[in-house]
């Protein structure tokens, strides 16, 4: 769980996630709605796999990426369970 809170604490990261709430990305789709260099948008990829908040499918010579909401689903679920034992 720390990786997933990690990986949430970083505001580039949260909006690579708001960005692909909308459709699956590419990386270089996702780069070019940043300021920041490419390496670096792979770097924040690669976290955001790392804690299973997204899945990459290769196809062809791209990878594209697309949300994995089961991860949140179980966050979520953490969180609610968190807040009904303080009652």
């Amino acid at each position: 769980m720390n990786t997933l809170f990690k990986a949430l604490n970083d505001p580039t990261r949260r909006e690579i996630l708001d960005l692909l709430k909308v459709k699956d990305l590419t990386a270089g789709e996702i780069a070019d709605q940043f300021n920041i260099s490419k390496p670096s948008i792979s770097h924040h990829l690669d976290l955001l796999r790392q804690a299973g908040l997204v899945v990459s499918v290769k196809e062809g010579q791209f990878i594209y990426y697309s949300l994995n909401t089961t991860v949140m689903d179980e966050l979520l679920k953490w969180l609610v369970n968190l807040q009904s034992h303080k009652k």
